[in-house]
């Protein structure tokens, strides 16, 4: 008898993703380690949930981390390698 895997709701806070889950955009990464730091900042997760928390908080920010290093490396390529200032007119 096989069983299906649990559903996860979009703001469910009960089991994160595990950390070998990969995030389905850089938003959404960003979005649940914003809620991470909030449970573990709160201090009244058991340590087993701390430390799981803490695993997928560090695997979505290696995830953002490169995920920035990846469009860092696209706009120098665009700009011929070249850094140019940032002008938001």
């Amino acid at each position: 008898m096989t069983t299906a895997p649990p559903t996860k709701t979009s703001k469910s806070l009960a089991r994160p993703a595990q950390a070998s889950e990969p995030a389905a955009s850089y938003e959404a990464a960003l979005e649940e380690l914003e809620q991470l730091v909030a449970q573990l900042e709160a201090g009244q997760l058991p340590l087993d949930q701390l430390l799981e928390r803490y695993q997928r908080g560090a695997a979505l920010l290696a995830f953002c981390r490169d995920r920035l290093e990846a469009v860092d490396k696209q706009i120098k390529v665009l700009e011929g390698g070249e850094l140019k200032p940032w002008d938001a007119t």
